[in-house]
C-alpha cells in the first residue's frame, strides 16, 4: 500500500510500554509521506508510569506529526481520514 498522501489517523491506546516503538513507527509513517493525525485515549493522554509521563509523549507525537494529539470525542467525531491505525495492540 501506498502511504504518500494519505492522511492516517493515528489512534494511541493505554499500552504504555510499547509507546516507544509505536512511535517508531508513526515516524516511519511521515517518513513515507503519510500525514498523521494522532489521537490518543483518555487513559493515554492523561497518564504518567514508568515508561514516561504523558506530557512527554504528547510532546514527542505532536513534535513528529506537527499536529495538536486530539483526546476528546468532540474533535474525533470530525476526523476524516483514508486510514484508522490503533495502536498498540495488546496480547491478553
Amino acid at each position: 500500500m501506498k502511504i504518500r498522501g494519505k492522511k492516517i489517523a493515528f489512534g494511541l491506546t493505554s499500552s504504555f510500554y510499547a509507546f516507544k516503538n509505536t512511535i517508531l513507527e508513526i515516524e516511519k509513517i511521515i517518513k513515507l509521506g503519510g500525514e498523521v493525525i494522532p489521537i490518543m485515549s483518555n487513559g493515554a493522554y492523561t497518564t504518567n508510569t514508568k515508561f514516561g509521563t504523558a506530557s512527554d509523549f504528547i510532546n514527542k507525537i505532536e513534535s513528529i506529526t506537527k499536529r495538536k494529539v486530539i483526546c476528546s470525542m468532540s474533535e474525533v467525531e470530525e476526523v476524516e481520514a483514508d486510514i484508522m491505525i490503533v495502536a498498540p495492540c495488546s496480547r491478553q
